[in-house]
């Protein structure tokens, strides 16, 4: 793969409800190393757009082509398997856990397979975990803690952890700081940055425009089905991308800007 060749690229990927158009013809790519946002009103498209792109569902027309090639995907597994790891909202960690055991979550490591009796091997688990925290530069006292007394945010750490130390292509965050405080959201931050500078590819969904321009490369904009622009952070203001989101901007004004693509 060229430095050039998309780490993703979508061509024209549409999902519709019976007569609701949840997404038409979205087309979108990502560099490598590069980080981007996707935002957009509720209703945009945007969660169909990551729900396509990750397997949980199936899109009536279009195609996924990562480094280059065409894949498709059958459900979030097949999507892990080729290297795409997604932080939903959820988290989909378990409580009553410790940290190893969320990290190596369906991926456990084990001594010896012998179906049911698989005997798991802790202690590996233990050291990979710690080498993926630091990795990220997240920070937890006990691992051996289950995940139920930790905060908002150390869990969400956590799972951003998770997803870096396995994704071989890409990371999605989906509102990574949605419901964290302002020093936990801080620390998050922090921690997306230090993926950039690792040159880990990113995808982030946010409201938060404020965060999308502190933490992003490029941002792609939705609105009623369809991504009508994309504008490089440099080049766009928070003011220019809340007129495209509600319509008080036309992106066809905007398609000779530089670093404009509407």
């Amino acid at each position: 793969m060229s430095a050039s060749t998309p780490v993703l690229q979508i061509k024209g990927l549409t999902r519709h409800y019976g007569g609701v158009k949840a997404l038409t013809d979205a087309s979108f790519e990502l560099l490598p190393g590069e980080h981007a946002a996707i935002v957009g009103d509720n209703g945009a498209g945007k969660s169909t757009f990551v729900r396509l792109l990750t397997g949980v569902e199936q899109p009536g027309a279009g195609e996924i082509h990562l480094d280059g090639r065409a894949v498709s995907f059958n459900s979030p597994l097949d999507a892990r398997e080729h290297g795409m790891e997604t932080v939903y909202q959820t988290l989909a960690l378990a409580e009553d856990l410790d940290v190893p055991a969320n990290i190596f979550l369906g991926r456990e490591i084990t001594r010896f397979n012998l179906g049911p009796l698989s005997v798991l091997n802790h202690g590996a688990m233990r050291r990979q975990s710690t080498d993926m925290l630091a990795t990220t530069g997240v920070k937890i006292q006990d691992m051996s803690a289950s995940l139920r007394g930790m905060s908002g945010g150390q869990r969400q750490c956590v799972a951003i952890a998770r997803a870096a130390g396995f994704a071989k292509k890409l990371i999605i965050l989906d509102e990574p700081t949605a419901a964290l405080g302002v020093q936990e959201t801080a620390r998050v931050e922090e921690i997306i940055k230090g993926l950039k500078q690792r040159g880990v590819p990113l995808i982030i969904i946010s409201h938060n425009l404020r965060q999308v321009f502190d933490l992003v490369d490029r941002i792609w904009v939705f609105r009623q089905g369809r991504i009508i622009c994309n504008r490089r952070t440099a080049d766009t203001t928070p003011q220019e991308i809340v007129g495209l989101i509600t319509g008080a901007i036309d992106p066809a004004s905007l398609s000779s800007h530089e670093g404009a693509l509407c």
